[in-house]
């Protein structure tokens, strides 16, 4: 087995099957979370990073209070990777730390806000839409890939 860094990366992408995609190539390569991070300052609007089997990752910045929403059919992960955020849900709160993450199951009724700029991988399925059943100005339905 060859192992590969950045540096010799596209070599290794010509060397792949014709067959193999664009997306699936890139996933065969590293990625640095940070440096995709630092590509965008907007809060509130995921960016796609990764894809494995019908699910996304997700990398995204969260600030203030998001829209009160709840997703009926897909469970939602958040990683935190900087910083701190509190789930609220109608009965309670959860405190979400750095290097920790939070599923909330499908139709669960919640609400992320940060006090702070916090940085969060989500992992979902593609389908999920950001804002689930309540749409609004906030709503993003195509997202970026990085």
């Amino acid at each position: 087995m060859t192992l590969v860094h950045a540096p010799d990366r596209h070599a290794t992408l010509r060397s792949l099957p014709e067959n193999v995609s664009r997306w699936q190539t890139e996933t065969m390569i590293t990625v640095n979370l940070n440096e995709k991070l630092a590509l965008f300052s907007d809060h509130w609007n995921p960016r796609i990073v990764g894809e494995l089997n019908g699910q996304h990752l997700k990398l995204v910045k969260f600030l203030g209070a998001f829209t009160w929403h709840q997703h009926a059919s897909e469970d939602e992960l958040f990683l935190v990777l900087h910083g701190r955020f509190r789930m609220e849900f109608r009965d309670h709160s959860v405190w979400v730390d750095e290097g920790e993450f939070l599923i909330v199951p499908r139709g669960v009724e919640h609400r992320p806000v940060a006090d702070t700029e916090v940085q969060v991988l989500l992992f979902e399925p593609a389908t999920t839409l950001n804002t689930g059943d309540a749409g609004g100005p906030l709503t993003r339905v195509a997202l970026e890939r990085l």
